[in-house]
């Protein structure tokens, strides 16, 4: 899995930048994240990355940054 292109996905999901900045910034303390755009991340993630994330695998406090769901996502490939 390639860490930059989930960063380049993170920031186009979240509109912001500071992702790429701040690997460890929780996403939806931040507001950068809610559950629509949880949607669109796993959409895109399996869409680019190949990774298909069934969302009753996916958990706020597991998935909630940006180096949290490179770790999650390098589990299942």
């Amino acid at each position: 899995m390639d860490k930059q292109e989930l960063f380049n996905i993170l920031a186009e999901v979240c509109q912001e930048d500071v992702v790429k900045e701040n690997p460890d910034i929780d996403l939806f303390e931040e507001g950068l994240l809610d559950s629509f755009g949880t949607i669109n991340l796993l959409v895109e993630i399996e869409g680019r990355l190949g990774i298909t994330v069934p969302i009753t695998e996916f958990t706020r406090e597991e998935w909630n940054t940006p180096n949290n769901i490179a770790a999650k996502l390098a589990e299942m490939e």
